[in-house]
């Protein structure tokens, strides 16, 4: 099964940029759906961007759209997610997941669709001055 780990995470001033990493190993990620989630102290996990093997994208939260950015490099067998402009209500674990990719499903629709069967550790990501 494809196995994920988070990096990249750690202490940000408000205003600063991260790129969290979100590695696979075991297998390739090329046809799997890779999805971005967080969550803070006390409150539910949050769903924050998702990217399907053809790169289309989906961001969830209208708050970090244009913030938060999801890619993918296959050739690394990586997908990232670059952070600008960081608050400190970004403050959480962020998460990275694999779905299966779905062939039969029109790519606009594959997140939504897919079931996320992989979850990473989690990295931490803490905005303060």
């Amino acid at each position: 099964q494809l196995r994920l780990v988070e990096s990249g995470g750690g202490l940000v001033e408000p205003g600063g940029s991260l790129r969290l990493s979100c590695a696979a190993s075991l297998d390739t990620l090329d046809n799997n759906v890779i999805g971005w989630f967080r969550q803070a102290p006390g409150k539910e996990r949050e769903d924050i961007s998702c990217i399907t093997p053809s790169g289309i994208t989906t961001n969830y939260a209208d708050s970090l759209k244009g913030r938060f950015t999801i890619s993918r490099d296959n050739a690394k067998n990586t997908v990232y997610l670059q952070m600008n402009n960081l608050e400190p209500a970004d403050t959480a674990v962020y998460t990275c997941a694999a779905g299966r990719g779905l062939p039969h499903v029109a790519p606009e629709n594959m997140c939504r669709m897919t079931n996320f069967y992989s979850w990473g550790p989690g990295t931490q990501v803490t905005v303060s001055s």
